[in-house]
């Protein structure tokens, strides 16, 4: 998966960045407690994150499909058409993936989740390879949690 860097506000996480951040890092109990929700969640303990989150702006559009990545279950996906649908405009699907690509919150937020017509995987700022780790990692966790069930 390689480095993941976090940033807040002060009350709120910020970003979330694939990549390592070459500023000061300060002691911060929310970026602690962002980070240990992420261990989880990479360890497989954790489907959904419990975590403030800043205003992170963007356009109207935007932000209904941030808030439409939000609703995509945990080891799902959606195609950018269906997104595009979801958010009111079935032509939007190339809009749906910039908003996407401009969302701060990566995971937390999961584009990760979005995918081309026939599940093609297409687009992602981490990159294929990580958008390929994330998909395969939840599809792993929540076979082997309805297998416990």
């Amino acid at each position: 998966m390689g480095d993941l860097s976090l940033a807040a506000d002060g009350a709120a996480l910020a970003r979330v960045h694939f990549g390592r951040y070459e500023g000061d890092c300060a002691e911060d109990p929310l970026l602690s407690l962002a980070a240990a929700q992420f261990g989880e969640y990479f360890d497989g303990r954790r489907t959904e994150f419990d975590l403030p989150l800043a205003d992170v702006g963007g356009s109207p559009f935007e932000r209904a499909v941030w808030d439409a990545l939000g609703t995509i279950p945990y080891g799902e996906m959606r195609t950018y058409g269906e997104i595009a649908k979801a958010v009111g405009d079935p032509t939007a699907a190339r809009a749906v993936g910039v908003a996407c690509n401009r969302n701060r919150l990566p995971v937390i937020l999961p584009c990760h989740r979005v995918v081309g017509a026939g599940g093609k995987l297409v687009g992602f700022g981490g990159g294929l390879p990580r958008k390929r780790f994330l998909l395969e990692l939840e599809a792993r966790v929540r076979v082997e949690h309805d297998f416990a069930s």
